[in-house]
C-alpha cells in the first residue's frame, strides 16, 4: 500500500483530515522505516506525548463514569484500558495493523513485533491528533474506541499472569504456554520452587515462589516482560483483565 493510500485510510479511521501530514505520517511510521533520519520521521516522539495525553484522558473518563469507585479501583481500571495488551487489541480492531510502515529489519518479528507496533501507533496516533486537532478531536478519538472497554467489574476481576500469558500465546503464537518444575531447594517445612515455562519450544521464562503455583505465577510474569506484552511497571497479578466491549459476550 502507499504512503499516501496509507494516510487516507489512517484519516478515515480517526476522523480527522490532518492540516500537518507529517504529524499523520510519522505517527503510523515504525522507527526501523526512517534508520538514520531524525526521531521525528517515525512515531517515537508521539508515542510519548500520546501516552500522558491518553493517560489523562482514561483518567479523566473514568472519575466522571463511575462516581462509586475508589482510588484503587480506578487506577486497576485505568492500568487495563492504557496496557500494552488492551491498546493494541483495539488499534488491530480498527483497522490500524496495514497501515504501519516497517522497515525490512523489523518484517520478520511476526505478531510480537505487531504487538509492540499496534501499541505504539496508537499512542503516536492520539499525540498526532493532540497536536493537529486539540484535545476535543483526540477525545473524541479515545471515547470511541475505549469506552466500549469501560466495564466497571474489570477493577474487581483480577487477571492472574498465567492466563493472561496464555491468552496471549493462544491468540498470536496459536499455541499454550507449557510449565516445567526444574528445582526445589530449602528446608522440608519452607521449600522454594523454581519452574520456567516454553511457548513453541523456547524457554520465555523463570520464577520462584513458595510453591509449586506461585513459581508458575512468577515465570508467566517473566515471560509476559520478555515477550514484549507488558513493562516492568504492569507486572503485577493484580493488573485488570483485558474489558470485552458490552456487545460481546464470550
Amino acid at each position: 500500500m502507499k504512503l499516501q493510500s496509507r494516510v487516507a485510510e489512517a484519516e478515515k479511521i480517526v476522523n480527522h483530515h490532518f492540516e500537518d501530514r507529517n504529524l499523520i505520517v510519522s505517527a503510523i511510521t515504525h522507527p526501523s522505516a526512517v534508520e538514520g533520519k531524525p526521531v521525528s520521521a517515525s512515531y517515537e516522539r508521539l508515542e510519548f506525548l500520546g501516552d500522558s495525553v491518553l493517560g489523562a484522558m482514561v483518567a479523566t473518563d473514568l472519575f466522571e463514569l463511575f462516581p462509586q469507585m475508589d482510588e484503587g479501583e480506578l487506577t486497576t481500571l485505568k492500568v487495563s484500558l492504557v496496557s500494552g495488551f488492551t491498546l493494541s487489541k483495539v488499534a488491530d480492531q480498527i483497522g490500524i495493523g496495514p497501515l504501519i510502515v516497517f522497515g525490512e529489519s523489523e518484517k520478520g518479528t511476526g505478531a510480537r513485533g505487531m504487538h509492540s507496533a499496534l501499541e505504539n501507533v496508537y499512542e503516536s496516533i492520539v499525540g498526532a491528533l493532540y497536536l493537529d486537532a486539540g484535545y476535543d478531536v483526540t477525545h473524541d478519538f479515545v471515547s470511541r474506541t475505549l469506552r466500549p472497554y469501560m466495564k466497571p467489574e474489570i477493577a474487581k476481576k483480577p487477571i492472574s499472569p498465567k492466563s493472561r500469558l496464555q491468552e496471549v500465546t493462544q491468540r498470536d503464537l496459536r499455541c499454550a504456554p507449557e510449565y516445567k518444575l526444574v528445582g526445589e531447594e530449602g528446608p522440608a517445612h519452607k521449600p522454594t520452587f523454581t519452574s520456567v515455562v516454553f511457548v513453541d519450544g523456547r524457554r520465555v521464562g523463570r520464577g520462584k515462589g513458595s510453591s509449586k503455583k506461585e513459581s508458575e505465577s512468577e515465570a508467566a510474569l517473566d515471560a509476559l516482560q520478555n515477550l514484549g506484552y507488558q513493562s516492568k511497571d504492569e507486572l503485577n497479578p493484580m493488573t485488570g483483565d483485558l474489558a470485552q466491549p458490552a456487545d460481546d459476550q464470550q
